[in-house]
Formats: structure tokens, C-alpha cells, sequence
């Protein structure tokens, strides 16, 4: 396999840049500081990018590596507004 390999969707940097091949992920890692390159996260990045690059993996699961690395910090919160109402239960035909 190679590292030209693409994304079948772009993977959208911070700072506006997008992540096209399997190369550019790569190189986005190595130019990151010791100590953020040294976090889980980044490792099993590289590890998922060198699987599919060198095994012939799903970019999809090289996708989800840099994706869940690039979002750690973010902290998920429950929006209940997005949650639609359930307006009643469905009837059984035992019920009726």
C-alpha cells in the first residue's frame, strides 16, 4: 500500500488546513512537540496511520485515529434541546 492513499473526507485542522493523504497526518504528528507527539491519543494515531498505510487497512480507521486525537480535549455535553419530545406511546393491539 501507499501513503498517498486519500481520505474519503478531508480531515479539518484547527487552524483551517485539511488533511488530504495519508501523508499529511504524518507530518502534521511529527511536527507537533515532544510532550503533545508523546500522548495516547497522537500514539494510537500513528499506529492506526502505519496499519492501514503498510497493511492495506480502511482509511476510515486511520480517519477515526487522527479525528478522536485532534478532539481530545474537547469535552462532550448533553444537549437536551436537541432531543425530540416523545408525545405519547404507541398503543399495543392488547390494549385497545
Amino acid at each position: 500500500m501507499s501513503w498517498s492513499l486519500r481520505f474519503e473526507d478531508p480531515i479539518p485542522l484547527p487552524d483551517g488546513r485539511r488533511l488530504l493523504t495519508l501523508r499529511d497526518p504524518a507530518s502534521y504528528i511529527a511536527k507537533l512537540s515532544k510532550a503533545e507527539h508523546s500522548a495516547p491519543e497522537w500514539q494510537a494515531a500513528m499506529e492506526a496511520l502505519i496499519l492501514v498505510a503498510e497493511s492495506g487497512g480502511p482509511t476510515m480507521l486511520a480517519r477515526i485515529g487522527v479525528m478522536r486525537a485532534l478532539n481530545r480535549r474537547v469535552e462532550r455535553v448533553f444537549n437536551p434541546d436537541r432531543k425530540d419530545p416523545h408525545w405519547g406511546k404507541r398503543k399495543l393491539k392488547r390494549d385497545q
